[in-house]
């Protein structure tokens, strides 16, 4: 599978999200192996929040990854309303516990909060000098927020991007590929099956052999500095987003995606979900 450098670090385009894991116990079992079997696949990156399931999705990463912590790319996100500079060590040791790991890869400040960013990077530089974790990043900053941050040490941005959702392209993903800062995807398939019904994707998708989430994978990571992180529980999606990679769509498969999933021509506000 294809990598891009991420904190310092070859890592898959491709990774696992967790949103919505961990809520319902009786799904524990299932979600388990799905995150075990994209291990398997390649997709070694896995991303999770104590937001998510209110720390059940870390449980559950952790229990997927024990005994392969070292072949997985670790990334956590910590509440906006725990980034202050006693809330942030206090959120990220109950992660690691939940996770059963010493360290996290990345460390994300999961949207933009009441603290001041300063006081959430003296922070994040804290538990990276404590070996807590490797790096840290952001969630849901815009090019304003990435002003404010004014932080090389940011090694990433995550945020809603998909053909539904192109808004970020007017300014903010070029803004992230100035600084050399990727950008993960999250949604990137949309939410409730509603872009995967469109009828063009549907057209292009089977003209490829490939299913249109496949096609919508594709699509965004025909940017380089673009990593996506979709979550599925089926084994048959998680094998298919696995091989979302080796599709290359050409420049009349974009153009045709350009008609009907317009990208922006003005500033937009921020999706976030």
């Amino acid at each position: 599978m294809r990598t891009l450098k991420l904190a310092d670090q070859p890592v898959p385009v491709i990774g696992q999200g967790t949103w919505r894991m961990g809520e319902d116990r009786q799904q524990r079992d299932q979600e388990i192996a799905a995150l075990r079997t994209g291990i398997d696949l390649g997709m070694t990156l896995i991303d999770t929040a104590e937001m998510y399931g209110e720390g059940g999705a870390e449980e559950v990463v952790g229990q997927a990854i024990a005994g392969r912590r070292d072949q997985v790319f670790l990334v956590s996100k910590v509440y906006p309303h725990n980034a202050s500079r006693a809330g942030v060590p206090q959120a990220c040791e109950r992660s690691l516990k939940r996770l059963g790991t010493e360290v996290i890869d990345l460390y994300l400040l999961h949207w933009r909060g009441q603290y001041p960013l300063a006081e959430t990077i003296e922070a994040f530089e804290r538990l990276r000098e404590a070996g807590k974790i490797r790096r840290w990043g952001v969630s849901n900053f815009d090019v304003a927020d990435l002003n404010d941050l004014d932080a090389p040490a940011c090694a990433a941005n995550q945020v809603l991007y998909n053909l539904e959702s192109r808004g970020i392209e007017f300014d903010l993903l070029p803004a992230c590929q100035q600084r050399q800062m990727p950008l993960m995807a999250y949604c990137p398939i949309g939410q409730g099956g509603a872009l995967l019904a469109e009828p063009v994707l549907q057209r292009l998708a089977q003209q490829h052999g490939v299913t249109t989430a496949q096609l919508a994978l594709a699509w965004l990571l025909r940017q380089e500095s673009v990593m996506v992180i979709p979550k599925a529980v089926r084994p048959t999606h998680i094998h298919l987003n696995a091989q979302a990679c080796e599709l290359q769509l050409e420049a009349e498969d974009l153009h045709a995606l350009d008609q009907v999933f317009m990208a922006p021509r003005r500033k937009q506000r921020l999706e976030m979900v």
